[in-house]
């Protein structure tokens, strides 16, 4: 590896380690093994856009780790309501070895506020996430446009990002793929007009 690849090594160690705010370009250094400090300038002009660097890969890691885990899980035969619990049963198993990543995450919430080019970062890294959702949960978007499989997309994102953050909190909390089923069911069910409302 180059002091490129070995920076980026580094800053990943430290997000998990230190999280996102603690971290300093003498941390990544240190972890890198790079000697220079300028390094850090030179291949990515910022410690910031090299720990979004960081962040942006360790997202896409998990989403090829989850990708092989729900090829080799879900059966594509299977009724999509079976599809549906068998993949989300993974996404939630995958927070288990993923802790640090959504923890780091939970935490730059905190500064997109204060830090307008994170808050961009996270919102092309978003749209990009949520079609990679669909993708990954697999065909119950298949088809879709791509207008409407960003909005089943969003509805991923939100249902991923909301079982992080309750299994951050209380992992024993977190309802399981057969759970998520059945109260879909529930909630569209109870969406439909009764009988005599229509009549």
């Amino acid at each position: 590896m180059g002091n490129r690849e070995d920076l980026l090594a580094g800053a990943k160690r430290c997000l998990y380690e230190k999280g996102y705010a603690r971290t300093t370009a003498r941390d990544i250094a240190a972890a890198s093994g790079v000697v220079s400090l300028a390094a850090i300038g030179y291949h990515y002009g910022s410690k910031e856009a090299l720990l979004n660097e960081a962040l942006r890969q360790a997202l896409e890691e998990w989403g090829d780790d989850l990708g092989r885990t729900l090829a080799a899980q879900v059966d594509p035969a299977a009724a999509p309501e079976q599809r549906f619990e068998a993949a989300w049963s993974a996404v939630i198993r995958s927070f288990d070895e993923s802790r640090p990543l959504w923890a780091v995450q939970f935490e730059l919430v905190a500064h997109i506020d204060r830090t307008p080019e994170l808050a961009e970062a996270f919102a092309e890294a978003g749209r990009q996430a949520r079609l990679g959702l669909v993708e990954l949960i697999g065909d119950l978007g298949a088809g879709a446009d791509e207008k409407t499989a960003e909005k089943i997309g969003a509805f991923y994102q939100v249902l991923l990002s909301g079982l992080a953050a309750q299994w951050l909190v209380d992992a024993r909390a977190v309802p399981s793929g057969r759970d998520l089923v059945e109260v879909l069911k529930l909630l569209t069910g109870g969406l439909h007009p009764h009988p005599e409302a229509t009549a």
